[in-house]
């Protein structure tokens, strides 16, 4: 018998809480663990995991030994159910060792795994100190097993479909089949209760039944002692040691050290250690098996890890020999291209070019002058590019994957189309200005590395944002000078200011630029009744503007003039934002938190049309090339883009944001950006969204503060500037969702121009000075900046 307990320890090893560790605890502790004290509290590790001990052993591929007993095509093999029964018994035994009372000597508190290893599940609470001859001193808490399997019942009766005793109705009479006579009249729970239901659960074990009725009839018969015959005829020991432990007087019952010293525990039988010893070999090969799965798994997904790199390395190597034969074709022109970058030095420049004739030098610096090694330094000494690495690697494998679906779908990646400035504003892309490539060079135009290389140049190009000049413009007469709106005129000379003064400030850009005064005045001062929310310059006609303000009135200037021309009052609610048509100057939009949208005849000085929505429209937005489309950001966290000539439904709604949208402008005729108080600007391609929803914007850019305040948004060339109430201003491009730049405003009084503590200071507008590298950005507090971008 010795080797029978030593094979039998994994029995004390599963009897505490499925301990799942290979070091197996002493007896006593693991009684103690199970069979606890009252003031026993669950583990560290079982109040972290949360989970009852039933439903961490399911989860383990355990199996209830209710379950294991009610299996239609379970057979009886004796040695398999002595050695169930002898688990059962030693850790009975063990519990009353302690003067502990188990109560719950029933199927459905014991879990089994694979290999018939007992574990009891039976939480401390329901067991009680006592003496083996004595009373217990609590009651016993029937139907406590009962809660930590009422989760699962509903789990385990789905799963088990193909039993023939549904769950539910089993343990509904489990706690009757094993409750003991004395236990029925009333008597304290002993030790000897027990031992009467060890022998309940011995019946079950060499008596299997198929049906319900045939159950309830055998368990019913059983209270009375009796056996079925073909348990009396197949297993008469069995049946009578049985009868023995059933015994309706409790001091007839054996003690549990009678019951381990008797010959049915103690008799030798026939290969019961080869036995025993085979259930322990077959479960070392389940654990090989285990540990080789989980090797074979590992393997398989690092050979696929290998494989996908293999095919991102050749990607790679594919990649690079494209552009090391571009560079060769060109390097081969550089006599050419460096005459022609001469040309172009000596050409004047003005705010149009200034980019585009940049990003030509620094092509030709790069594709002539730098050779290889010291342009692979340049790149590797740059810490914006290094620090950025993981999201510049993430955009580029981006591009491939759009390049190689479009491929696919025989579309061209890059759209040629012009790009928009702040006021929807012509002007073409840079890389298409005066291109010096011939037409026997490589494609410039297609493909993976146009826009990737237009991108990378452009966010490598300006490193930082140094001020030109600050606007003194102090209002005395205004102790609140909040600048709502920015806009620059057609030909980026004038620039006006609206806000919370109630007045339209006009101030020529380059007299400010290159004057180092006190205080500045503007040329034109137009004012109005109530707090201006958006401006906005005719691009058709240098001196008109237009004006909308918190009463709900859209106003149309003569700034050359000094006056007022018309006002149009249809709506009934503020008016957040305005904007004209630059392809057809006489049109005008407006957005108002009375959910309409109207549009404008500036010339008869009524509206033409309305879409009505059910949130709040808080910007508005023509594209630079056509008056039949619009686009508007709500209070429902959408943007919509409208044709016009169907203004019913729109033709697109991006859905993404959290929160109110409180800015679009377009990138480009197929392309916008929009801002939210989500703390996110976000890139939609207008392409995209053929089944009129688009839930995929091309990016999500993220590194400003945006919660609460309405923060400005301005795009020029690809570089989009937005506000942060954090008091700075940030410049992205659209090729990559981090800063290029940013810049903080000190919280200045715009009056005195002295420091003041303010945190709640943010930047409110924002506007680039066409398509130059200058844009201009006020705060809530009245300052303003000339800013441009440097390198």
């Amino acid at each position: 018998m010795e080797g029978y307990s030593n094979s039998n320890s994994r029995g004390f090893k599963t009897s505490g809480v499925s301990d799942r560790n290979t070091e197996f605890p002493p007896v006593d502790e693991c009684v103690r663990s199970v069979f606890g004290s009252s003031t026993h509290k669950p583990s560290s590790e079982e109040n972290s995991l949360g989970v009852d001990p039933f439903v961490r052993s399911l989860e383990w591929g355990d199996v209830s030994l209710r379950q294991w007993l009610d299996k239609p095509e379970r057979s009886v093999d004796v040695l398999e159910c002595l050695h169930i029964f002898r688990q059962i018994v030693e850790i009975v035994n063990a519990a009353h060792s302690q003067g502990i009372v188990v109560h719950n000597v029933k199927p459905s508190c014991f879990v089994m795994s694979s290999f018939n290893h007992v574990s009891f599940i039976e939480s401390a609470s329901c067991s009680d100190s006592g003496s083996e001859d004595g009373p217990i001193s609590q009651k016993e808490e029937k139907g406590s097993y009962n809660k930590i399997l009422g989760r699962q019942i509903e789990k385990l009766e789905e799963e088990k479909k193909q039993r023939c005793l549904p769950m539910k109705h089993v343990l509904a009479m489990e706690t009757s089949w094993y409750t003991s006579p004395e236990e029925e009249f009333g008597s304290p729970s002993t030790c000897a209760s027990d031992v009467y239901r060890l022998g309940v659960l011995l019946f079950e074990l060499f008596c299997p039944v198929t049906s319900r009725e045939e159950k309830s009839r055998t368990m019913s018969s059983l209270r009375h002692r009796v056996l079925p015959p073909q348990i009396l005829l197949k297993c008469h020991k069995e049946a009578s040691f049985c009868l023995w432990l059933l015994h309706p007087e409790p001091i007839c019952r054996p003690s549990m050290s009678d019951l381990l010293q008797s010959e049915f525990i103690t008799e030798p039988r026939d290969n019961l250690v080869e036995h025993e010893a085979a259930i322990e070999l077959r479960d070392r090969i389940e654990e090989q098996e285990s540990l080789l799965d989980l090797l074979l798994l590992i393997q398989q997904r690092k050979q696929d890890s290998a494989y996908r790199l293999r095919d991102t390395v050749s990607l790679l190597s594919s990649d690079i020999e494209q552009v090391v034969k571009r560079q060769l074709i060109l390097k081969k022109k550089g006599s050419s291209y460096s005459d022609l970058s001469k040309d172009d030095h000596q050409s004047p420049s003005g705010p149009s070019t200034l980019l585009a004739s940049r990003k030509r030098f620094r092509q030709v610096e790069i594709d002539v002058e730098v050779d290889e090694e010291s342009q692979g330094s340049t790149l590797l000494e740059s810490s914006r590019l290094m620090r950025n690495f993981k999201k510049l690697e993430t955009v580029y494998f981006l591009t491939r994957r759009r390049q190689m679906k479009a491929a696919a779908l025989g579309k061209s990646l890059t759209r040629h189309s012009p790009l928009s400035s702040e006021n929807g504003r012509g002007g073409s892309m840079i890389s298409s200005v005066s291109n010096p490539v011939s037409n026997n060079d490589p494609p410039r135009q297609g493909g993976w590395i146009d826009p990737f290389l237009e991108g990378l140049c452009k966010y490598l190009s300006f490193s930082k944002l140094r001020v030109k000049a600050d606007l003194k413009q102090g209002d005395l007469l205004h102790s609140y000078n909040l600048v709502c709106a920015l806009a620059f005129d057609r030909d980026g000379e004038l620039f006006a200011t609206a806000g919370a003064n109630k007045k339209i400030k006009i101030f020529e850009c380059n007299s400010i630029v290159n004057s180092n005064r006190d205080i500045h005045y503007p040329v034109v001062e137009l004012a109005s009744r109530s707090t201006l929310s958006s401006v906005c310059w005719n691009s058709y006609i240098k001196s008109q503007i237009a004006s909308s303000n918190f009463e709900g009135v859209v106003q149309i200037w003569d700034v050359a003039r000094s006056q007022l021309v018309t006002e149009m009052k249809e709506h009934k609610k503020r008016v957040w934002s305005i904007d004209i048509s630059s392809a057809d100057p006489t049109l005008l939009a407006s957005g108002s938190d009375d959910g309409t949208v109207k549009l404008w005849s500036i010339n008869q000085g009524v509206s033409t049309g309305t879409i009505k929505t059910k949130a709040n429209i808080c910007c508005v937005q023509f594209p630079s090339d056509s008056g039949r489309c619009l686009a508007f950001g709500s209070a429902d966290h959408k943007v919509y883009y409208y044709d016009l000539r169907n203004p019913k439904i729109p033709l697109s709604t991006m859905v993404g944001h959290s929160k109110t949208v409180s800015n679009v402008k377009f990138v480009d005729s197929s392309t916008l950006v929009s801002s939210s108080t989500d703390n996110t600007l976000k890139l939609w391609d207008l392409s995209m969204s053929a089944s009129g929803v688009n839930e995929t914007p091309l990016h999500s850019f993220a590194g400003h503060t945006n919660l609460k305040n309405f923060v400005g948004l301005s795009v020029s060339d690809g570089y989009i500037a937005t506000g942060s109430e954090t008091n700075e201003v940030f410049v992205y491009h659209k090729a990559f969702p981090m800063p290029v730049m940013s810049y903080m405003f000190s919280n200045t009084d715009s009056m005195s121009g002295l420091e003041i503590d303010d945190a709640s200071q943010f930047i409110s507008s924002i506007c680039w000075r066409g398509q130059s590298s200058t844009l201009v950005a006020a705060n809530s507090n009245g300052n303003i900046k000339i800013l441009e971008m440097v390198a």
